[in-house]
């Protein structure tokens, strides 16, 4: 039986594993704070040229397919700065016209992990893809009993189980690899494509790209159907488990308190 525990992660790891994830200098000294009044104040009303983040990513961050837009809601602390830093950088320009660049471009080092912050300490709420409207609408839209063997067991010679690497369902395995359960259909569909072609390319060591590689349209389909509502805890076990040990860390550092969920 494969067991779970639940590690609450130092102040000073956090900063440790905050640095890589940002690409802060340790000439700062290694300090990384988070402003959850900050970010919300960037998610609800945008700051200079970076426009409110909840237009396309809606008032709770749980994403709209009708835009593509991802879910951001506790997907995972470092893996949101991680995103927003690679934007900025131009490391990830896979977006309609750049439009994220320019908005993480407008931000600062430290809004752009406010913001994060904020996103990951929202309630998340059940926003799941409405997958018989996409078919509706003539999205294809797999099987998703199919998508579950590729997530929970791998296809052999094809692809590794998804949850090797993104835990349960995809629910996330803090810091580093982000949850993909729930996460919106048309986004997982997208992001898996451009894995695929190579579009998009700021995967730690090519991990997803040598994944998608092998996937079909109909694999990808399968798999984010399955994903896009999975479920992230069994009937034998109900514990959701942490999945913000960094940024309570963090939050815990800046104001003395553990206040992320």
């Amino acid at each position: 039986m494969r067991k779970f525990i639940s590690v609450l992660v130092p102040a000073s790891l956090a900063a440790i594993a905050m640095l890589t994830f940002s690409g802060a200098s340790f000439a700062e000294g290694g300090k990384v704070t988070a402003d959850v009044a900050n970010g919300k104040k960037i998610f609800t009303e945008g700051k200079g040229a970076a426009a409110a983040c909840m237009g396309c990513h809606g008032d709770k961050a749980m994403g709209m397919d009708a835009m593509g837009t991802p879910r951001l809601a506790n997907v995972g602390y470092p893996y949101v700065i991680k995103q927003l830093t690679d934007f900025a950088n131009d490391k990830r320009t896979d977006t309609t016209l750049g439009v994220m660049n320019g908005f993480a471009k407008a931000l600062s080092e430290q809004d752009r992990r406010d913001v994060s912050a904020y996103v990951n300490t929202l309630v998340s709420t059940a926003d799941y893809s409405d997958l018989k409207a996409l078919k509706a609408e003539g999205k294809q839209v797999g099987d998703a009993y199919k998508g579950q063997i590729l997530v929970q067991y791998g296809v052999m010679n094809k692809a590794p189980a998804c949850q090797s690497c993104h835990g349960y369902n995809g629910r996330g395995v803090d810091p580093i690899y982000p949850m993909i359960g729930q996460q919106k259909f048309v986004y997982l569909t997208n992001q898996l494509k451009k894995w695929r072609d190579g579009s998009r390319s700021n995967d730690m060591i090519g991990q997803m790209r040598a994944v998608a590689k092998n996937l079909s349209d109909e694999d990808i389909n399968n798999v984010a159907a399955f994903l896009s509502s999975a479920p992230t805890t069994t009937m034998g076990n109900s514990r959701q488990p942490e999945n913000q040990t960094v940024l309570n860390a963090v939050l815990k550092e800046h104001t003395g308190e553990w206040k992320a969920k």
